[in-house]
């Protein structure tokens, strides 16, 4: 007898095609799905009453953060140290017509140390950085209106 919830979930079918990047969902009942990359990690996908899901539309928000914060990751890390603590979120919601116009990435960083040349040069830097690697944002920019906000959390 299944003692956890992940002894319920059904199996994701094995596809000739899985390699770096693939992910699969399976479905886990009425409008729930369980996300899967092909390295094994999990993420419970759903209706927004769904409780422990995110949405699509948040996972697509999620993914715009992640990737903003990775692809600035470094350029933060050099302005600011090795050890900064930062937060990313994406803010939004889908239009009448089921689509995001637009997204507002908040970038919540400790500029408390940087006078302000440098916090002009590090937003400068991180805009530069996000623009130029990250496939997220690159993929969806055409579509829908990207709006990169920094907000100095020791002000």
């Amino acid at each position: 007898m299944a003692t956890d919830e992940e002894d319920l979930t059904p199996a994701h079918r094995i596809s000739d095609r899985i390699g770096p990047g693939s992910v699969s969902v399976v479905r886990t009942g009425d409008r729930t799905f369980e996300g899967l990359n092909e390295r094994g990690s999990v993420i419970r996908i759903g209706h927004v009453e769904a409780e422990g899901h995110f949405t699509p539309g948040e996972l697509l928000k999620l993914a715009l953060a992640a990737c903003a914060g990775m692809s600035a990751d470094r350029v933060i890390a050099r302005r600011l140290g090795a050890d900064v603590e930062y937060t990313v979120w994406a803010h939004g919601t889908s239009e009448p017509d089921n689509r995001y116009d637009r997204i507002v990435e908040e970038l919540l960083l400790p500029l408390g140390t940087l006078d302000a040349d440098e916090r002009a040069k590090l937003e400068h830097l991180i805009d530069a950085s996000i623009d130029r690697s990250c496939t997220v944002a690159r993929s969806v920019e055409a579509d829908i209106d990207l709006e990169r906000v920094i907000v100095d959390t020791d002000a």
